[in-house]
């Protein structure tokens, strides 16, 4: 292949409902017309590489890592189903949750699925490899590390909190998180997609519990920092109750850096498209609202802004997986356009 017909690479990095939203959008892209779903090789218009955190304590993906001592795999089985070639039948197999059952009621069948391939590989990134085969899904997906980790969260009134889901229900502000155990690696892989992409993709998702846990993973904001690709943040289009009440679009990005301890984003993709009425009250009565897009702010921090409008509306706030694909492609395309034209001037 030669480099102008070179892929676009773009690796997303996220986790729950965000990611699985982008990477909803991506995936028709991920192939050229007429080529089989099932193909890994040169007709892939698009590489997409999903880093998901791994930090889920709650519901079945925390009952099945305390039980049988893995990273919980609930966000890494919405990421599959995203991503999967059949939506209408093996992807609703893998987010079939069952209802009754002694032991196995409130747990989904992707969820046993994946705990049960950890237990026969004997390794957790193994059997997310493994079960993206089975779904042939339209990219990788990697946990954002192989290691069992605990994500804790020290609050401003000076109190520690361990776990996810107690951190996601605080009522004191957030000052930092981290995580337990504080060493801990990346796969290789992952630092290998950052290294050779386009696009970098944060969220969208909740900035506590999806984004920044990621970047805790020794070694990963340096990847990132080294690379030569765009990284771009997808702001939150309403305020996470327990995490990030009354935050602005720099506020997000400035944690971000915070917690990296480095200057990481270099663009960010806001929402142009106002909340409507009904869903803005039924969002206050949660202590919840439009995340502000403070752009004067944002350019002073040196950010690059691409408007949209990212809006979708049902009974809740949600992105348009499309229009946020559209513009996720549009840097991706932009920046290797800049990498070829500067290759070419330099022979």
């Amino acid at each position: 292949m030669t480099r102008q017909n070179a892929p676009l690479r773009i690796v997303a990095i996220g986790g729950g409902t965000g990611l699985a939203t982008l990477l909803r959008g991506l995936k028709p892209y991920s192939l050229e017309p007429g080529t089989a779903p099932s193909s890994r090789g040169g007709g892939r218009a698009v590489e997409i590489t999903a880093v998901v955190t791994v930090t889920d304590d709650g519901g079945s993906s925390g009952r099945l890592r305390r039980e049988f001592d893995v990273p919980p795999p609930g966000d890494i089985r919405s990421c599959m189903v995203a991503l999967s070639e059949d939506e209408a039948l093996l992807s609703r197999l893998f987010q079939y949750r069952f209802r009754t059952g002694r032991g196995l009621k409130g747990h989904s069948f992707g969820n046993l699925f994946l705990t049960a391939l950890s237990e026969v590989t004997g390794d957790f990134a193994q059997a997310v490899k493994v079960s993206s085969e089975v779904l042939a899904i339209a990219g990788d997906i990697h946990p954002s590390t192989g290691a069992n980790v605990t994500l804790q969260a020290r609050l401003a009134d000076g109190t520690v909190v361990s776990g996810e889901s107690r951190i996601s229900r605080s009522r004191s502000p957030i000052e930092s998180v981290f995580l337990e155990p504080r060493r801990c690696r990346p796969l290789p892989e992952t630092c290998d997609a950052i290294t050779r992409a386009d696009i970098i993709t944060f969220g969208p998702g909740s900035l506590y519990t999806s984004v920044i846990p990621n970047l805790l993973v020794e070694g990963i904001p340096e990847a990132i920092k080294r690379s030569q690709a765009i990284k771009a943040y997808i702001v939150n289009l309403m305020w996470q109750p327990g995490e990030t009440i009354d935050y602005s679009a720099a506020d997000h990005v400035a944690a971000i850096h915070e917690h990296a301890r480095m200057r990481l984003i270099d663009c960010v993709l806001v929402n142009t498209r106002p909340v409507s009425p009904v869903l803005r009250r039924r969002y206050a009565r949660e202590r919840a609202g439009p995340v502000e897009s403070d752009l004067v702010r944002l350019r002073e921090m040196g950010l690059t802004i691409v408007e949209g409008d990212f809006l979708e509306e049902s009974d809740k706030v949600r992105h348009n997986s499309e229009a946020l694909a559209e513009a996720v492609l549009g840097l991706a395309r932009e920046r290797q356009w800049r990498r070829l034209a500067k290759r070419a001037a330099t022979r």
